[in-house]
């Protein structure tokens, strides 16, 4: 079990409606409203990460290389 008492601490807004539902939750099974939070980062932040990154990349492409220019380059380092 992870001591999360020496973790970094993050504030993050949310919409009212989404308070309400931790606190409801909380309550209801006894468990701090971070437990919800780090459970959804958890399940979601490499899905978000792949989303964010992957729309980066469209609107910032890289240099792109053809076949011929790669064959080029591994002939001239061999």
């Amino acid at each position: 079990m992870t001591d999360y008492t020496r973790c970094p601490m993050l504030a993050v807004r949310v919409p009212e409606e989404m308070e309400v539902r931790l606190d409801n939750l909380a309550r209801l099974t006894g468990r701090p409203k971070s437990y919800y939070v780090r459970q959804a980062l958890e399940a979601h932040l490499d899905e978000i990460e792949e989303r964010y990154t992957a729309l980066y990349r469209l609107e910032n492409p890289a240099r792109r290389w053809t076949l011929d220019e790669l064959e080029q380059d591994a002939d001239q380092k061999a």
